[in-house]
């Protein structure tokens, strides 16, 4: 795995299941154009669409996934996940509200042996580049609760995150989509910069 922030792809999980895989089409180009005006990085900006059984989950340092429902893996994809994350890839798992309860039971089956852990707030993915003394930033509200950054750690590197209760896809999204104020669109770009800072340098 090549983890650099230069030349290199980022790619959306389509996964099965039923959920909508496909949600907030603006959100990653809007993230790469952020990262690469401000982090002054080089990723593309044609984001890729990938399976998780497909071998060419090993050609991106960071996979994003979210939705609103169901995600469901099988036992090859489980597999070929699990080969990924130990050679260094990174997951990243958004809940678009609805999807928590269904990627909390795949990644059971994905690290059986693991527990997902929240992440603390000296974790470099608050601080690498932008300060979040706080944690994870709330962008829309659903529940009246506290957003979560939770993940499983693979010696030592953070490998999947899980974020809900937050929406930072949402965030990264076209203003107009959600209406978000742009400081409320501003700390989600700046929280997913430092998630991709972090995915390609670990």
């Amino acid at each position: 795995m090549c983890n650099t922030l230069f030349g290199q792809q980022i790619a959306v999980l389509h996964y099965n299941g039923g959920g909508d895989w496909y949600s907030n089409p603006t959100a990653l180009p809007n993230l790469v154009k952020f990262c690469n005006s401000k982090l002054k990085t080089n990723i593309d900006e044609k984001i890729a669409e990938v399976t998780p059984g497909s071998p060419d989950l090993f050609d991106y340092p960071y996979i994003h996934a979210t939705g609103h429902g169901n995600i469901l893996f099988d036992d090859t994809e489980l597999e070929n996940l699990q080969n990924y994350l130990n050679s260094g890839g990174f997951l990243h798992i958004d809940d678009n509200y609805g999807m928590k309860k269904y990627a909390k039971k795949e990644i059971l089956k994905l690290f059986p042996a693991k527990k997902l852990i929240e992440i603390g707030l000296d974790h470099p993915i608050f601080k690498n580049k932008f300060s979040f003394p706080q944690g994870l930033p709330k962008i829309h509200e659903h529940d009246n609760k506290a957003p979560v950054a939770e993940g499983i750690f693979i010696n030592g590197r953070l490998a999947l995150l899980l974020t809900y209760e937050s929406d930072l896809g949402d965030g990264w999204e076209d203003a107009e989509v959600h209406n978000d104020p742009e400081e409320i669109r501003e700390k989600a770009l700046k929280m997913g910069a430092n998630i991709i800072n972090y995915a390609f340098s670990n």
